[in-house]
Order: C-alpha cells, then structure tokens, then sequence
C-alpha cells in the first residue's frame, strides 16, 4: 500500500489540524487584543493617558492584561479541546 494513502487514513492528522487550526484562532485574537488596546487606547495625546499601577492603560490592557487573559485562555483550551494523541509505532501498527 502507498505510504501517502496510509498517512491520509491516519487518525492523528485530523486531530493534528483541528488543534493546529485552534492554535491560529488563538494567535489571532491575541494579535488584535493586543492591536485593539495598543493602538487604540495608545493613539491618543500623550496628556490625555490614563494610568494603571503606573503604566499607560495601553500597554496595561495590552501587555500585562493580555498575557494574564492568553495564559488563561490557553490553558483552559488545551485542557478542553486538545487530546493525547499517541506516537509508538508498535501501538499504532497494531491497529
């Protein structure tokens, strides 16, 4: 049997992709968190910034907020959505 044709069938490329497709979902919220609040709340006058803890609320939102915020996010996605794929070959053959 063709080796391509055996990967195609293989169980783990399916849920190689959904978790690699969930990895990019999360890339882009976290780009346009970080580019809603950076430049967002950042394009104002300088006199005009609002401060938390002593940092601009830009850079609060958008560095030290959206690492907390990340984190989270992507430890409960793991937990939830991502599985536990096995890769020993003598498991696998034996299917």
């Amino acid at each position: 049997m063709n080796k391509n044709k055996c990967q195609h069938k293989d169980y783990r490329f399916k849920v190689a992709n959904r978790e690699a497709l969930i990895g990019i979902g999360l890339v882009l919220f976290n780009f346009i968190w970080w580019f809603a609040f950076a430049y967002g709340l950042g394009s104002k006058d300088v006199s005009e910034y609002t401060y938390i803890i002593g940092l601009p609320a830009w850079f609060f939102y958008s560095c030290v907020l959206g690492v907390i915020v990340m984190s989270v996010l992507v430890f409960a996605i793991v937990k939830s959505f991502f599985v536990h794929v096995n890769f020993n070959h003598e498991e696998l053959e034996d299917k």
